[in-house]
């Protein structure tokens, strides 16, 4: 018998990592070394069974008398089930061993250095705030990492994953406290993920993470810890520093060398980096951010960020119920629902999401502090197609088994599995954007209590016959072996003869071609035939007829002709329709009803037969050899070949055509004829196009109202059923009766009265259903329908559905349809539908153009490398990968810059132009991040001018006392109030940022402060008090019109600010927002009001001008580039129309600045 000897200290790291690789061997195949599982010793070996003491523990004895292996690498090495445990082959095996590696050589003595001060068992001389930089340094390739990867090698742990992790048991249990942890958030969520592991845990327990605050038993010295210091004290230490290396210096320069010897150069100063501000007090997660102490020089948004998501969540802020006994009390403010378009549970934050939620969120923020009883509901989609395809994937990948060699049930385990892992990695994501989302009432479509929603809905549409069941065309993926949505269906345009990679073929598949043959006429003596052309070879094995038009003269006399198919004992008859163009081709159209939507028709109106020629893997059927099982694209160089031997082929020329491909397998998409469940939906179409006729239903922007009746009006039924495993299963059944006394017209009697004497088997119906399905009964079976409860009393129907308009259909008329069939209601009655995000060219975003940005990236800012590492790990071609390359190096040359949460939301916000689409420019968003520093200096200023006693009075009326520019301030103030309400209204987000933007950067920074600067000093009391009122009521006011956007500088700074009154609300995101009857302002003065009488003497008028000419410069070239652009001979032919119409609004605001800009330069020249 082997035995593992280990040290039963809890914090001895080594013999953990020991112990957990027992446990991994013992649930896999056994010890990597083949050897059985060894017994545990939690002491040193005697010395009686070895020669010599192990030098150190753990240690690994080989049964009685055989080999003895020390130290945690080779132990666990020897224990872990899979050798290095790294799948894929060499290359991982190789990834895992330099992670191995890495842990032992940089993580331990890193961790170790950091963590033994804080116990109290520092070493003479040693720094612990240098051994705190080493460990961040040794953390840093971990963070980066991890950004992309969830384990350090693979989709599972492996044993890079176990060195890493007890590596950094220690500083993760006494050093890393919450700010530190989100420094290291991808480090973080990583090791939280491995410790909740059943290996780990088994040995670990309940790994519990520093708090901050350590107790007695975790000091084992007698060393006093020093309390972590403010951000003004280590300024101060800073400036102390810097004194000491002036004094220094200036002594050097004291002892001069001796006259006529060369003075040596002085050493460069190397250029300190201030680094990023962070926020490092300890706040346990829930608790409320303190900002008692100084605020930092500068906004930061690592900083301002930080801790308030938590204690928003955790104090039920956004929440319905936050402030009244329950959601069903009378509000006389109203009630405000909207759901969240349910994210696939597969997928990751991308701009579209970002744009959505940005959106979503700044509306329900303003509702909730409008004092509406709020909820915005989250939820997630189970994605039967794409998350089916990620875990067969990750199978093959680690056990090289597919579903089938699997099972349903035990695939199916292995989705809940995958899901309970990573199904909430884009709830973290949209908590970080600040979404203000109820994640109480969040959902999953395949919860229960969706679940029987789903099925309910199936029962009664079936009973009613809307649901039935046929056999028609459908989209089909030959690899995915399932029939998918049109949605689901990308479809490449080609111009002309191009070669495709198809999944499951070794070379690439010819397209883009049109291939001519001839049919013979039958009892023709003259040898007639009739030349068609096809861009589909293959499929004219499965041909019943030739078309052509009725009025064209040169087929007239083949009226009730046939011609003869070359290789089937059959004739095609050539029917007359009026579908054939007849200036197309020959004006000969090949009938194949079984594989093309067109000739379906056509075989229907004619009474063809439909002969499919494929099964569901794309081989060939019901044709004769040597056809017989070949693969449809191998067929169709075998047909074409078989053309040419027999004189028949006529040509082949490019042709421009478009390509379906399955976006989720990337195979081309086959029309097949396959029995499926489909939802009759002619009579909800009407209804749902008369609802919006008629008013009920109101679609924003209105130009998408004509696209919605369009679709209604041409209807197709719609397909529900997939050939999958994950979803919902559909809930049909086979019943086969056995007992011939029953007669074949009472089976459904039978067996719905249980007679006991009927023998039968049933047999489940393996498919489930479109996704979408369950995601158009989102709106209600979140609260539980057909279950009557409060939240259904309250919030169905909803009140407004945000999405983007690609969904108008797929989604969007589903839940119209569903809503207003099951429950009678429409599900909400507005919808406001936004626009695409492009990249700063109007170009679509695409990863082979490498324009894609990853909102994070946005937020935290990544390096030009990094973004090329993100192609590295994607699944582009190699040859697309330096094309995408190029496009990051020409976009982002120095990468993208930090700009934080709320200069993203701000500037998509501020993009969202009803109707056009979003060209997204980075340094946009950048200027946006300065708008915040600009708003963090102004508080900053107005707190010092406040000053500490500062008491506001009980309401923002104006005193009496103002002078002409308070005032005036205050007009302004309650304009950008009014505007901001109206566009919030009126779903106008460029006129409410625009609004905010103006007054606070052009009238509160530029003209106000200015001009208190002498008052706040001079000596006239009374107008200093009007004056801080005033400043206040703009602070005050001004951040709680921007909270909707900007929600996490506005809470920052508004927590800095004194109350009005000692029962004020908690938080700014249930304060109220502002409204022009609040009596802030008074009597409105033009923004075009002469104040210059006012400024003069209180303003720098030469300064001022200065200013404005570099802006009239900047303006100037931005007009000139536009207008040489559009100027451009081949701009109105080649450049979209939709870039077209934004380059010509871009023109006309710029001119509109100019305008404005020569009227203030005017205006500052009067000074002068």
């Amino acid at each position: 018998m082997s035995i593992l000897y280990v040290s039963p200290h809890p914090d001895a790291f080594p013999s953990l990592r020991a112990l957990i690789a027992a446990r991994y061997g013992e649930a896999g195949d056994g010890p990597g070394w083949g050897g059985p599982h060894p017994r545990i010793c939690l002491q040193p070996p005697p010395s009686s069974r070895t020669p010599f003491p192990p030098p150190r523990l753990p240690a690994l004895e080989q049964g009685p008398g055989g080999l003895w292996v020390w130290g945690a690498p080779a132990v666990a090495q020897l224990l872990w089930p899979a050798g290095l445990g790294g799948p894929g082959g060499s290359r991982a095996a190789v990834l895992v061993q330099q992670w191995v590696s890495y842990a032992d050589t940089e993580l331990i003595p890193a961790a170790c250095g950091a963590t033994l001060p804080a116990l109290g068992l520092r070493g003479p001389g040693q720094d612990p705030q240098a051994a705190l930089g080493a460990l961040g340094k040794a953390l840093n390739p971990l963070e980066d990492w991890l950004r992309l990867h969830t384990y350090l090698a693979g989709d599972a742990p492996t044993l890079a994953d176990l060195a890493a992790v007890t590596a950094l048991l220690l500083p993760f249990r006494y050093v890393l406290d919450p700010s530190a942890r989100r420094i290291w958030g991808n480090v973080t969520r990583w090791f939280n993920t491995c410790v909740r592991q059943p290996e780990f845990r088994a040995v670990l327990g309940e790994v519990a993470l520093y708090s901050g605050a350590r107790s007695v038993t975790q000091q084992p010295g007698s060393e006093v810890i020093a309390p972590q210091k403010t951000p003004a004290q280590l300024k101060k230490e800073a400036k102390k520093r810097e004194k000491l290396e002036k004094f220094q210096q200036k002594q050097k320069t004291q002892q001069q060398p001796p006259h006529g010897e060369k003075k040596p150069k002085p050493e460069k100063k190397e250029k300190r980096d201030p680094g990023v501000i962070t926020y490092d007090l300890p706040t346990p997660p829930g608790e409320k951010k303190d900002v008692s102490g100084a605020m930092p020089d500068s906004y930061s948004p690592q900083y301002v960020e930080a801790a308030w998501y938590p204690w928003w969540e955790q104090q039920g802020f956004f929440k319905p119920e936050y402030g009244r006994p329950s959601v069903s009390a009378p509000n006389p403010r109203g009630v405000f629902m909207m759901c969240i378009p349910p994210p696939n549970v597969t997928g990751s934050l991308h701009l579209g999401h970002a744009l959505t939620n940005a959106i979503q969120d700044s509306l329900t923020r303003w509702h909730r502090m409008r004092g509406e009883t709020t909820l915005w509901n989250p939820g997630c989609d189970h994605a039967g197609i794409a998350t089916q395809v990620v875990v067969e994937k990750k199978l093959w990948k680690e056990r090289g088994l597919n579903r089938h060699q699997l099972g349903r049930e035990a695939f199916l385990e292995e989705v809940w599995k995958w899901k309970a892992e990573k199904g909430d990695r884009i709830y973290h994501q949209l908590k970080k954007l600040g979404s203000s989302l109820d994640w109480d009432r969040a959902c999953f479509t395949m919860d229960p209590k969706l679940s029987a929603t789903v099925t309910e809905a199936f029962v009664r549409l079936h009973e009613e016959g809307v649901i039935y069941r046929s056999t028609r065309l459908v989209n089909w993926s030959c690899t995915l072996n399932s029939a998918i949505s049109d949605i689901e269906v990308d479809k490449k345009e080609l111009t002309g003869r191009t070669l495709l990679p198809v999944p499951g073929y070794k070379e690439k598949v010819e397209f883009g071609v049109l291939v001519s043959f001839a049919y013979k006429v039958q009892g023709s003596d003259s040898d007639e035939e009739v030349v068609v052309a096809t861009t589909r070879i293959e499929t004219m094995l499965g041909d019943v007829a030739v078309a052509v038009h009725p009025k064209d003269p040169r087929y007239q006399h083949l009226k009730g002709k046939c011609v003869v198919h070359p290789f089937l004992s059959r004739s095609l008859p050539i029917v007359f329709d009026d579908f054939v163009d007849m200036e197309f081709g020959t004006g000969a159209v090949k009938i194949t009803p079984a594989h093309d939507q067109n000739d379906y028709e056509v075989g229907q109106r004619h009474r063809l037969e439909a002969i499919s020629i494929m099964d569901s893997k794309g081989a060939l059927v019901n044709v004769p050899p040597p056809f017989l099982g070949l693969p449809r694209f191998e067929a169709r160089k075998a047909v074409l070949a078989a053309l040419k031997e027999r004189g028949l082929f006529r040509g082949v020329k490019d042709n421009p055509m478009v390509v379906p491909l399955c976006n989720r397998s990337k195979d081309v998409v086959e029309p097949l004829l396959r029995p499926q469940w489909y939802v009759r939906c002619g009579e909800m179409a009407q209804a749902a196009s008369a609802a919006v006729t008629r008013g009920d239903l109101r679609i924003l922007p209105e130009a998408h109202q004509r696209t919605w009746h369009s679709w209604m009006d041409n209807i197709r039924d719609w397909c529900i059923s997939r050939q999958l495993w994950w979803g919902h299963r559909i809930p049909a059944y086979f019943i086969t009766v056995h007992d011939p006394a029953v007669p074949p017209g009472e089976v459904r009697k039978a067996i719905a009265s249980c007679f006991l004497a009927v023998v039968f088997g049933i047999l489940f119906y393996e498919d489930v259903l479109d996704t979408w399905f369950s995601s158009g009964l989102f709106p209600f079976s979140i609260f539980g329908w057909p279950n009557q409860s409060e939240d259904l009393s309250v919030f169905y129907p909803g009140t407004l559905l945000e999405t983007g308009h690609d969904i108008l259909f797929f989604w969007v008329a589903r839940m119209v349809m569903l809503g207003l069939k099951l429950t009678g209601k429409l599900p909400f009655r507005e919808v406001y539908l936004h626009a695409i995000v492009r990249d700063a060219h109007g170009r679509k975003m695409s990863k082979s153009l490498g324009n894609v940005i990853d909102p994070l990236d946005v937020i935290h800012g990544v390096s030009l490398q990094g973004l090329h590492d993100q192609l590295l790990n994607s699944n582009l071609d190699p040859s697309e990968v330096e094309k995408a390359k190029e496009g990051q190096k020409a976009d982002f040359p120095a990468g993208i810059p930090e700009c934080g949460t709320d200069a993203l939301r701000f500037g998509l916000c501020a993009y969202t132009s009803q109707g056009r689409d979003i060209n997204l420019d980075v340094n946009r968003i950048l200027g946006y991040r300065h708008f915040c520093n600009k708003l963090w200096n102004a508080t900053k200023f107005a707190l010092r001018g406040l000053g500490k006693g500062f008491v506001p009075s009980a309401t923002p009326k104006p005193e009496g006392h103002e002078s002409l520019v308070d005032r005036w301030i205050r007009s302004r103030l309650t304009e950008a109030v009014r505007l901001s309400n109206e566009g919030f209204q009126a779903y106008d987000f460029p006129a409410i940022t625009t609004a905010q933007y103006s007054f606070w950067l052009y009238e509160l920074c530029d003209v106000y402060l200015e001009c208190l600067k002498p008052v706040l000093n001079g000596v006239d009391q009374v107008a200093a008090e009007c004056a801080r009122q005033t400043l206040y009521t703009c602070l005050d006011v001004g951040l709680r019109l921007l909270s909707p956007f900007m929600p996490f500088v506005t809470e920052e700074l508004f927590q800095r600010l004194p109350r009005r009154t000692p029962k004020a609300p908690a938080s700014l995101c249930v304060t109220p927002y502002p409204e022009p009857s609040e009596g802030c302002a008074v009597a409105v003065a033009s923004d075009r009001c002469s104040i210059h009488l006012q400024l003069q003497g209180l303003v720098d008028p030469a300064r001022e001008l200065g200013k404005l000419q570099a802006k009239r410069s900047e303006a100037q070239r931005q007009a000139q580039r536009l207008q040489e652009r559009r100027a451009a001979s081949s701009y109105s032919a080649k450049v979209p129309l939709e870039v077209q119409e934004a380059d010509e609004a871009k023109l006309q605001q710029t001119e509109a600045e100019l305008r404005k800009v020569d009227e203030a330069i005017a205006l500052f020249q009067k000074m002068l």
